[in-house]
């Protein structure tokens, strides 16, 4: 593909066609952007992320993978990577993670993780401070369309988790996660709350002990 002859207006949708979200994605210019691409649309995010993203990226990450270790189930997470309909749909979610007995791995290269083939991930987490307002909306639809099951938004501000389950293109917001089942996602909250104070060793600790009650 020819490289881009200008330059793209990013953190906010602009109208594009799917070989130019894949030559953008392409340019060493913007390979520390996330981008994301749907109905002829793409949006590269380049706007730096803070100490407060950072963090509760972090945390939702133990959340999620200790929960799975503690319920013993099959789990294998993505930090930033990339999910490509191609032709159709692309993300970069903060996190996901295909959960289940089915999923195949993909293979541990550069390429976006194709859709066709792998499925999209079973949960897919937006960590929102600049761009909370779209994840819950845009983005929410995009991936709904790309069939995830479960979307999460964090917004950062004020560590609040608002989780979406989502089936026939359509997604209802909910307390307890389907895909981790059991996680109730006020406990979610409350990590995220701790870890504003607590050291890593300290919430791993109180996590641990959540999540092993019966």
């Amino acid at each position: 593909m020819a490289p881009l002859t200008t330059q793209i207006q990013t953190d906010t949708w602009v109208k594009a066609t799917w070989d130019a979200f894949a030559v953008a994605m392409a340019e060493p210019h913007y390979e520390e952007g996330r981008g994301y691409f749907d109905q002829d649309h793409m949006r590269i995010e380049m706007a730096p992320l803070g100490a407060g993203h950072a963090r509760q990226n972090s945390v939702i990450s133990k959340v999620v993978s200790l929960f799975a270790m503690v319920k013993a189930l099959r789990i294998a997470e993505f930090t930033n990577g990339s999910f490509y309909k191609t032709g159709e749909r692309g993300c970069q979610p903060d996190l996901a993670f295909y959960i289940g007995a089915e999923f195949q791995l993909p293979p541990q290269d550069n390429s976006p993780i194709d859709v066709n083939r792998f499925g999209p991930p079973t949960l897919a987490i937006e960590v929102g401070a600049s761009s909370f307002k779209d994840d819950l909306g845009a983005k929410r639809l995009l991936y709904e369309r790309l069939g995830v099951t479960e979307y999460w938004v964090v917004n950062v501000a004020e560590q609040d988790v608002i989780a979406f389950a989502v089936a026939d293109q359509r997604s209802g917001e909910v307390q307890t996660s389907g895909v981790l089942p059991g996680l109730e996602i006020a406990l979610v909250e409350e990590a995220l709350v701790r870890s504003q104070q607590e050291d890593d060793s300290v919430l791993m600790r109180w996590l641990m002990e959540s999540l092993s009650q019966p």
